[in-house]
């Protein structure tokens, strides 16, 4: 399938209407690409995490960003101005990954579809799979936090086929105990409680002061994205068992384009003399 071209992107970022044929309509780099430049300095991954969540605190959410769908063209959308749950953690975690706008575009592909490929059928509808795929293409690595359960449940979500998946989970009462295993930019996922479903919302783990456990995330509740209690989230929303995982240090992907390849191995110019 046609990739969409620089000019789309860039206004699907800047939270426009994707228009054919129209110009770009911004004067200055989208706030994305200046979150990737201002957390360049951060040496660690979840500092950069860290930095750019909290960055986008406040902006409103939006539950079905993405276009798509069985026998309808997928697109790569990009945005700024509106998340839900997972675009925001997906958003986030390539713009602490990638050094500039393309190297972004690159990382959330290959975070947001199984082999990168603007498919349908390769989007991580479930975050069963988004959270499985992490691991297997290095983006994340398990959190091991015991003792954990393995759960069973037959998913059966919209139009996606019924399916049996193996969850290996930990139950509430341990997260909230053994907090000082988790980071700053952890993702979390909440398992859902619908027989039918695998998770109903995740985050991103955040501390507040004096060292509380919070949850950033996009919230329907609140209509943005907030930092919440984590005790009170689960609290509130009877949750019994989540999965964490959290991102890699390295930001080079198995497989990087050749263009990207070239940039980073190319000579630095000669000094003037």
């Amino acid at each position: 399938m046609e990739q969409p071209n620089r000019r789309t992107v860039l206004q699907i970022i800047a939270g426009l209407p994707l228009a054919a044929g129209a110009g770009p309509a911004f004067a200055e780099e989208p706030l994305i690409g200046r979150l990737i430049a201002q957390s360049r300095a951060l040496p660690r991954v979840s500092q950069r995490i860290n930095f750019i969540s909290g960055a986008l605190v406040g902006v409103r959410y939006q539950a079905n960003t993405l276009i798509g769908g069985p026998g309808n063209t997928e697109v790569f959308v990009v945005r700024d101005d509106a998340f839900d749950c997972v675009t925001y953690c997906e958003v986030v975690l390539a713009a602490a990954f990638a050094w500039d706008l393309p190297e972004f575009e690159v990382s959330l592909r290959r975070i947001r579809y199984e082999h990168g490929q603007v498919k349908w059928d390769e989007r991580n509808h479930y975050f069963a799979d988004w959270s499985r795929r992490a691991v297997e293409n290095r983006i994340c690595r398990p959190v091991s936090i015991e003792p954990s359960v393995t759960i069973e449940k037959t998913v059966n979500w919209q139009n996606l086929g019924a399916r049996r998946v193996s969850l290996t989970v930990v139950p509430r009462a341990t997260f909230l105990a053994k907090r000082k295993l988790l980071a700053g930019g952890d993702v979390v996922g909440f398992v859902s409680r619908r027989p039918n479903l695998d998770f109903h919302h995740a985050g991103l783990v955040a501390f507040g002061a004096g060292g509380r456990l919070m949850l950033r995330h996009a919230s329907q509740t609140h209509g943005r994205i907030v930092d919440e209690r984590m005790d009170r989230f689960i609290a509130h929303n009877g949750v019994q068992y989540v999965t964490v995982v959290r991102a890699t240090e390295s930001a080079q992907w198995p497989v990087a384009p050749d263009a990207y390849i070239a940039k980073r191995l190319k000579p630095a110019a000669p000094s003037a003399v």
